[in-house]
């Protein structure tokens, strides 16, 4: 489903279940050697999903490593980013001379547990989700994947971190898109432009940075 918002020239791959033909490099199993069940499953289909996006774009099998905020490691000349949640796990990938960034994420189309919105958003954004009253989807939750889409492709630009108070989000339900403008005074790009997709009881949010 993830590559319905994104550009054709990204390698994606995408399951709806932990397939047993997944397995990780020696190198990945000892990321996740101490990792209760439920995080080496998510981990190893994870994985198993950016080799299948990478060898869309000619790349053979190699290990995929973590650094040190346990973001993934592409081999040299790729951008790409993995999301995992109930029921779906994605990978994509794109050559770096085609795209600088990548940020996806997945979440259920459903609310957000109690009290969680006022930690992960600004007033204007929960003043206009105040106003979706009859809304199809739960914009709170797609904000955010939204929010966490944008950290993921921000972090590989400056390898620094980015709150959710640090980009204000802009919905636009006619074009599915958003816009995330971004507060940082030295942020080094004024704002993210993306698609979103809600579908089979998923939100999905995605970003590519050209330029």
């Amino acid at each position: 489903m993830i590559e319905k918002i994104l550009p054709t020239e990204v390698g994606t791959a995408w399951a709806a279940s932990d397939p047993p033909e997944a397995t990780l490099f020696p190198e990945e199993e000892a990321l996740v050697a101490k990792a209760v069940a439920k995080r080496r499953a998510e981990f190893t289909t994870g994985r198993w999903c950016a080799r299948r996006a990478l060898a869309q774009l000619g790349q053979p099998a190699v290990a995929i490593g973590s650094g040190p905020k346990r973001e993934p490691l592409w081999p040299a000349g790729f951008v790409g980013t993995i999301t995992h949640c109930a029921g779906y796990r994605a990978a994509a990938v794109a050559r770096t001379d085609v795209l600088r960034s990548l940020g996806i994420d997945a979440e259920p189309d459903a609310p957000l547990p109690e009290g969680v919105l006022d930690s992960v958003s600004l007033p204007e954004e929960r003043a206009w989700l105040a106003e979706q009253t009859d809304a199809e989807i739960h914009f709170d939750r797609l904000l955010f994947c939204m929010k966490e889409a944008v950290y993921k492709a921000w972090f590989p630009l400056t390898g620094r971190w980015l709150g959710f108070e640090d980009a204000r989000i802009s919905i636009d339900p006619i074009t599915a898109t958003f816009e995330a403008q971004l507060l940082p005074a030295d942020s080094p790009l004024e704002r993210f432009e993306g698609r979103y997709l809600a579908e089979n009881r998923l939100l999905l949010a995605a970003i590519a940075v050209t330029g």
